[in-house]
């Protein structure tokens, strides 16, 4: 099951700061992408650019360092060192278990958020940890595999559209953040089609499918709150920090921001009563239909008791019973027993107990 802590036994009795990677290794060959930009124009290149890092980050363009692959610990080191990133950071970085939050170090601020896709084909939600460094005019973000989540943004710088180049590290940061939360609408409504189609499927015939789906979307509910949940704080602590870094001119950018956080756990939590509800419908709906069944059950065995009684008398074949040898015996019987079963039905009915 996803979304469990894993790893973490491997740092027992190590000291603060010891780099060691906690999470999947998808196997891929980091890849480092250089980017730098003013409102004129931008460069991108792909290589191993730590060393020229301290003199580009003193220009005036903002740059932009993107690192997919994470599980090589000597990059990361080579990284913190050339860049000058606290080693407790690194540490971070590299254990993938880590709650979204937002933390300044003076020269540079780190920022730690999940991206959150759907894999259709498996019908199950796919995460991933991202991790930003924002200084005053570089931005270094790192991702645990290569993939095409920042494409948009890296787009509007290339071809200038709206304002960012404009805008210095801080609007590029809010961008990249942007851009992982608006990917949450896009999950949260394939979920939200989800859950409408089980409350069908609950409401014409529950089945244990249903209850299967059921705990899968409570349980991809409860991955998405932890990870949503704590980026008010994060999205709130860069609007209240007083750090020369964020520009006053980001500031409604972010406050947006902070309105579509907000608007995504009220869906969730609205999500999550639907299902909670959906799974009290699904119980009552299974007690209802043994009821029913039990219902059917017990009428059939209350009209068989007379006739089993009626039976068992002439069944303990006594020699001197009248009945025994009377010719229209059997008929009568039979007769008198249907009479009684007709009778029980219509009490049942009359009782509305049917």
């Amino acid at each position: 099951m996803k979304g469990r802590i894993r790893g973490h036994s491997q740092k027992a009795g190590l000291p603060p700061g010891t780099l060691v990677h906690i999470g999947q290794n998808y196997g891929e060959k980091p890849k480092i992408n250089f980017l730098k930009y003013d409102e004129k124009g931008y460069q991108e290149q792909e290589v191993n650019i730590f060393d020229q890092c301290p003199v580009v980050f003193k220009n005036a363009t903002v740059s932009w360092i993107n690192i997919s692959g994470i599980h090589d610990i000597q990059l990361l080191e080579n990284c913190g060192e050339r860049l000058g990133i606290h080693a407790l950071v690194l540490e971070d970085i590299l254990n993938t278990n880590q709650r979204p939050k937002f933390e300044d170090y003076g020269e540079y601020y780190f920022i730690i958020l999940k991206r959150i896709g759907y894999q259709e084909q498996q019908h199950e939600i796919d995460m991933e940890q991202v991790s930003l460094i924002v200084g005053k005019n570089f931005v270094v973000s790192f991702q645990e595999r290569e993939g095409d989540i920042f494409s948009p943004v890296r787009d509007r710088i290339i071809n200038g559209k709206g304002s960012i180049r404009k805008m210095g590290a801080d609007f590029l940061a809010y961008s990249l953040l942007d851009g992982v939360i608006d990917n949450y609408f896009i999950v949260l409504e394939v979920l939200g089609e989800e859950i409408e189609q089980l409350e069908e499927n609950l409401m014409s015939r529950p089945t244990r499918e249903t209850l299967r789906m059921i705990h899968k979307l409570k349980h991809e509910m409860l991955l998405l709150r932890k990870s949503i949940w704590p980026l008010r704080e994060v999205i709130d602590s860069m609007q209240n920090e007083v750090t020369p870094m964020i520009q006053a001119s980001t500031g409604p950018y972010l406050r947006d921001l902070y309105d579509h956080v907000i608007e995504m756990v009220d869906v969730i939590e609205t999500y999550r009563d639907m299902l909670s509800g959906m799974l009290d419908i699904y119980l009552s709906s299974i007690s209802n239909r043994m009821n029913e069944v039990m219902k059917v059950l017990t009428v059939i065995s209350t009209i068989f008791i007379p006739l089993t009684f009626i039976a068992g008398v002439y069944g303990m074949n006594f020699t001197f019973m009248p009945e025994l040898k009377w010719h229209w015996g059997y008929p009568v019987i039979m007769g008198f027993m249907l009479i009684i079963a007709i009778l029980m039905l219509f009490f049942f009915r009359r009782k509305k107990w049917l």
